[in-house]
């Protein structure tokens, strides 16, 4: 007796464009589930930087931050732009009366009493930024080692934190004054979104001037270690053409992993979410958790 194998239904047919896509995703998703994460040997202190506004730079730094606890890896986020839009998407309280990251620069606020779990994952915890700090690019000018503040506050708090945390990821303002000079001293790592787009690497040369001269005056253990290609659209030669110009110049930092422009990414933080929760299977969360699989790797 002859077996048949039932046909495929007429409607759907394996070749085509969309089901490339979903057996590409359904691909990804097992192998994001299935991933195990090695965690740093010390601290891993991440400054996310580009002076370019727009590029997304606070969706990097909280959708990164909220992968890596996913996997399991103990994360602290440090909000330090006025606008607050890290500590909103991680869903932590941020208003004026708020204990803040600016108790911990401009006072004398010790971090462990302003840090706030985010209710994103028991791993992750947040110093949220209120509108106080958008004053404090003038008080911190007067005040002694205005650079070094946040990285005084930030090395007492993890000489101290039981568990230890195993990333530090430090939000930026999108421009250079002593806030953004703070980060830089605070942190090691610098990591730079760049977005596929017209004028990307325009800035680019500036921002990494600046590096070099906090690396030679104030911080030498600085480096810029990794870049992200953010908005990402394969559809467009532009955004091809972006990416292919940022790995030549920059071949060892950029990772593999593109971040794709997407609805589901910019939509998360009006919820008060990282995408990783809010549509956890959606594109743009595969991408960030497999970026954040790639910075894991790297850091062994």
């Amino acid at each position: 007796m002859k077996h048949h194998n039932a046909p495929a239904p007429a409607d759907f047919d394996s070749t085509t464009p969309l089901a490339r896509e979903i057996a590409d995703l359904t691909r990804r998703r097992h192998a994001v589930e299935v991933t195990r994460l090695p965690k740093p040997t010390e601290t891993r202190i991440f400054t996310v930087a580009n002076q370019k506004g727009g590029v997304g730079k606070t969706t990097t730094a909280v959708n990164l931050s909220a992968a890596l606890a996913r996997h399991g890896a103990r994360v602290l986020v440090i909000d330090l732009d006025p606008q607050g839009n890290a500590s909103t998407a991680l869903g932590v309280e941020h208003r004026a009366e708020t204990p803040s990251v600016y108790d911990v620069i401009v006072g004398e606020t010790p971090m462990a009493e302003v840090v706030q779990q985010s209710p994103e994952f028991p791993e992750l915890y947040c110093v949220p930024a209120t509108i106080h700090l958008a004053g404090a690019e003038i008080e911190l000018v007067s005040l002694v080692a205005r650079e070094q503040r946040l990285r005084s506050a930030l090395t007492e708090f993890l000489s101290t934190a039981s568990p230890r945390y195993d990333y530090v990821f430090i939000d930026c303002p999108p421009s250079l004054g002593l806030l953004t000079i703070n980060a830089f001293v605070a942190a090691r790592e610098v990591l730079i979104p760049i977005q596929c787009e017209y004028y990307a690497l325009e800035g680019l040369s500036q921002l990494l001037r600046n590096i070099e001269l906090i690396e030679r005056h104030l911080n030498p253990k600085l480096r810029v270690s990794t870049i992200l290609l953010t908005m990402f659209d394969g559809r467009t030669n532009l955004a091809q053409q972006v990416a292919q110009d940022v790995r030549e110049h920059f071949p060892a930092e950029t990772l593999g992993t593109v971040i794709p422009r997407s609805v589901r990414i910019s939509e998360a933080p009006s919820y008060g979410q990282s995408v990783i929760t809010y549509d956890t299977n959606s594109p743009g969360s595969l991408s960030y958790l497999e970026a954040a699989a790639e910075i894991a790797r790297r850091g062994e």
